[in-house]
C-alpha cells in the first residue's frame, strides 16, 4: 500500500509550505508516501469550469489507475482522527493504494468527483490547497501515531 497526495500547485507560502513538507516527512515514517504537485491552470481567459477540468485531468493522471481515489472536499464525510486512522489501516490491510486529491482555487472537477470512491472533509470550511495539504499531512502523521499507539495523539 502506498499513499499518494495529488494536489494542484506547490506549497509556496513561507510558513505553510515548510510545515506541510515537515508533516509529509513525518507521515512517510508510517506510510509509503508520494506527493504529486500538478500545474495550476491560468485563469486568464478561462472560466472556472475550464480551469477545474484541466486541473482535474492532471490530478486524475497522477492519482493512479488502481488506487482508491479520495476527494478532499468540504462536503465529504467528516471523520475523527481515530476513525480516519482505522480506515487507513483497513485500506493498508486490504493492500490498496490510496490517492488523496486536493483541488486548486476553483475546487475539484466533475471528473475528479466521478473518479473518487470516497469524499472526505478536512474541515467544514473551504481551505486553500496549501492549508488542505498541511491538514492532510498532519492527519496522515497522526494516523500513524494512533495505529502504533505512540504518544503524539492525545
Amino acid at each position: 500500500m502506498k499513499i499518494i497526495v495529488a494536489v494542484v500547485g506547490k506549497a509556496r507560502h513561507p510558513s505553510v509550505g515548510p510545515a506541510a513538507r515537515d508533516y509529509e516527512g513525518r507521515a512517510a515514517h508510517y506510510w509509503p508516501l508520494e506527493i504529486h504537485e500538478v500545474r495550476e491552470e491560468s485563469g486568464r481567459g478561462a472560466s472556472p469550469d475550464q480551469v477545474r477540468d484541466k486541473e482535474g485531468a492532471r490530478l486524475i493522471a497522477v492519482a493512479g489507475t488502481r488506487a482508491h481515489v479520495v476527494a478532499c472536499d468540504p462536503g465529504g464525510t467528516v471523520m475523527t482522527s481515530e476513525r480516519f486512522a482505522m480506515w487507513l489501516q483497513r485500506e493498508r490491510e486490504d493492500g490498496r493504494d490510496v490517492s488523496f486529491v486536493i483541488g486548486g482555487a476553483h475546487g475539484l472537477s466533475a471528473a475528479v468527483r466521478a473518479a473518487s470512491r470516497t469524499r472526505i472533509s478536512l474541515a467544514p470550511w473551504t481551505l486553500s490547497h496549501e492549508l488542505a495539504r498541511l491538514v492532510l499531512a498532519e492527519q496522515l502523521y497522526r494516523a500513524g501515531t494512533i495505529i502504533r499507539g505512540e504518544p503524539y495523539h492525545k
